[in-house]
């Protein structure tokens, strides 16, 4: 029985680090859009990044979309 709850355990741990969210952050202003965001489509200088790392680079969310 431990075996199982310990096998479970880590699937559903492993399941949580797979699922990261992607996000277009922008190096200058720090702001972060969702990939379908207008402000994010015609960006220049911004980069696909996840959203923890956005968020430890100082970003914040984009107004219109939310990040």
């Amino acid at each position: 029985m431990k075996k199982i709850i310990l096998l479970l355990a880590l699937l559903v741990g492993f399941a949580g680090m797979a699922h990261a969210e992607t996000v277009i952050y922008n190096p200058n202003s720090k702001i972060f859009h969702n990939p379908t965001c207008q402000s994010a489509k015609i960006c220049k200088v911004c980069i696909k990044i996840e959203k923890q790392i956005a968020i430890q680079k100082g970003g914040r969310a984009c107004k219109k979309c939310g990040g």
